[in-house]
């Protein structure tokens, strides 16, 4: 992975865990957009960070290239290794499903990272991509002011169209749809609800199945 993608998680690791505390409603509306889709069984997080996702969903298992963030992320309970998405250091058939919230963003190949989470999913097995959609209001506030963050200077953003369509290709089908966040987020003064579909909500969550 880019080392330019890794240093601001790596850099600003306080500024990344603030972010949830700051705004948590928004937070909280998106772990219930996920918790929403997620699976039973055994999974993984691609991009665990330092586990805000993982822990409270019950996702055993992590990977994250940021070694300060993986430092929290294992306090927590949660087994994670240092590994990209291009490259999920996992045998093949492994986990029941697999999830990334905000991380397609920043990979390098994310068309390479699907691959790779279809190989270690069982059959069946479920993928689940929380993101913000580059065309709702949170989408495009973030495209205009990506240069102010050291996060989303290196970010490249994607649409519901555009992620559904990459997971079509590696082979991903029956999808289903959630969203959230219909407010601007620091606007939120409760957690906001969660519909399904998309194209209202800033926060999407697409469920694939293999």
């Amino acid at each position: 992975m880019d080392k330019e993608k890794v240093l601001p998680f790596e850099k600003f690791t306080e500024r990344y865990e603030n972010w949830f505390v700051k705004n948590k409603f928004a937070y909280w509306s998106e772990l219930e957009a996920v918790g929403s889709l997620i699976s039973e069984g055994v999974g993984l997080e691609v991009g665990v960070g330092t586990g805000r996702f993982a822990k409270p969903l019950g996702v055993q298992y992590g990977i994250d290239p940021s070694l300060q963030m993986l430092k929290i992320a294992k306090s927590l309970g949660i087994k994670a290794v240092k590994a990209v998405g291009e490259h999920i250091p996992f045998k093949n058939k492994t986990f029941d499903y697999c999830l990334m919230v905000t991380t397609i963003c920043f990979l390098e190949d994310p068309k390479k990272a699907l691959k790779e989470i279809y190989r270690v999913l069982k059959e069946n097995g479920k993928v689940l991509i929380g993101f913000i959609d580059k065309n709702s209001p949170v989408g495009k506030f973030y495209l205009e002011n990506k240069d102010k963050s050291p996060f989303y200077k290196v970010a490249n953003f994607f649409s519901t169209e555009e992620i559904t369509n990459l997971l079509k290709e590696v082979g991903f089908n029956n999808f289903k749809y959630k969203q959230t966040i219909f407010k601007f987020y620091t606007e939120l003064k409760a957690v906001d609800k969660v519909k399904d579909g998309y194209g209202e909500g800033s926060f999407v969550v697409i469920r694939g199945e293999k």
